[in-house]
């Protein structure tokens, strides 16, 4: 079975902030630095036995006492340590990798694309103009008390109701977002850094997976 998302390539990393490079004619590039790997190769799916090809990936090591029975009996099989943070990558070929094996930055190479999936910050429930970037009603002629309203819903005869998927007032922010086609513009192996044109979604620390590009 075969998935929209197959790669040839993926790391989980954890983004550090962003900074500047600035190339040999002076040009500016911003870049976000993402912490990525080394990330250990916790199983290996097979049509057989899972019904699909894929490789789960370990992030960050964590103390036995942390996990539960299951999680450790998992890892115990890998022959591994306990990772925090666990991912599958439906590689091309995937059978290829072996439990154990380490997946590093050196993955991947300048000038490569990459797509990079994160959490967005979350900022809880707000109102219709910071969610959905709604103007504000006028200050004159009678408007208010409060100008930051939604606004007209609708004609009150006809359709007599609000239409489906009205943007308004809701929870905003702190959900997954995969920002495409982004540059990488650097890479530093001996820290497991990689610097990537433009900004991810998340907070500094948070969590992002990076692939290969499927647009590119």
């Amino acid at each position: 079975m075969k998935s929209k998302l197959t790669t040839t390539k993926g790391i989980i990393g954890r983004k550090v902030g962003m900074t500047q490079i600035f190339e040999e004619n002076g040009t500016v590039i911003p870049v976000t630095v993402i912490e990525a790997g080394p990330c250990v190769v916790a199983q290996v799916k097979t049509l057989e036995t899972d019904g699909y090809e894929a490789v789960q990936l370990g992030f960050v090591d964590m103390k036995e006492k942390h996990v539960n029975k299951p999680q450790k009996g998992h890892f115990e099989k890998s022959g591994g340590a306990v990772k925090k943070y666990l991912k599958e990558f439906r590689y091309v070929g995937c059978t290829e990798c072996s439990v154990g094996d380490t997946i590093t930055v050196d993955t991947f190479a300048e000038g490569e694309k990459v797509d990079v999936t994160g959490i967005t910050k979350g900022r809880g429930y707000t109102g219709a103009i910071k969610r959905w970037g709604y103007s504000i009603l006028r200050m004159t002629h009678g408007t208010g008390p409060v100008h930051r309203e939604v606004g007209s819903m609708g004609a009150n005869s006809s359709p007599s109701r609000v239409f489906k998927n009205k943007k308004m007032a809701g929870q905003y922010g702190n959900e997954q977002v995969t920002v495409i086609n982004l540059a990488i513009v650097k890479i530093d192996s001996e820290n497991n850094l990689i610097a990537v044109k433009g900004a991810i979604p998340g907070a500094k620390g948070g969590i992002v997976f990076i692939r290969d590009s499927v647009k590119a």
